[in-house]
């Protein structure tokens, strides 16, 4: 009866420390180092953003440099040119760097959360965001080799 108890708790206790590890990243609308998630409802600013791959192998979105206001609510509209599945993750550098390692451990986990989108070839989609804070913060394709091939951004908040 004792050996079973602690299987359980064991079994409880690394739920919980993969759950933890996978939240690496995820917003779930906190209040971040970067801002929060958006209102819908509310105006903004539109920032087209397309992700693709070159034909030399390169990853890339378009544009990989945006200016904000602090306070300003940005819809960045996405559309996936390329032939490949592509995400973009808005965060802080240090966030992202974080989130790819567990994304390397967990290839096949996708993003669909308030500042982060993942787009199978030829979709589109949209993250509504507000930035509430200055300073600049990094947006990447965290998919496996991705981001290791170009596919990645900064956001400057003044």
């Amino acid at each position: 009866m004792r050996i079973s108890s602690l299987l359980a708790a064991l079994f409880v206790a690394a739920a919980a420390a993969n759950a933890a590890i996978a939240d690496v990243g995820h917003t779930h609308g906190a209040e971040t180092a970067y801002g929060v998630p958006g209102d819908p409802k509310k105006p903004a600013r539109v920032v087209n953003v397309t992700m693709r791959e070159t034909d030399d192998g390169k990853m890339l979105f378009s544009p990989d440099r945006i200016s904000v206001k602090k306070g300003e609510q940005i819809r960045f509209v996405l559309r996936n040119n390329g032939q490949l599945d592509h995400e973009i993750v808005v965060a802080t550098l240090e966030e992202n760097l974080k989130h790819a390692e567990q994304m390397r451990k967990n290839p096949d986990m996708e993003h669909d959360d308030p500042n982060a989108k993942r787009l199978a070839p030829k979709q589109t989609g949209e993250i509504v965001w507000r930035f509430t804070k200055t300073g600049t913060f990094d947006f990447s394709c965290l998919i496996p080799g991705h981001r290791e091939s170009g596919m990645s951004g900064s956001i400057q908040v003044n």
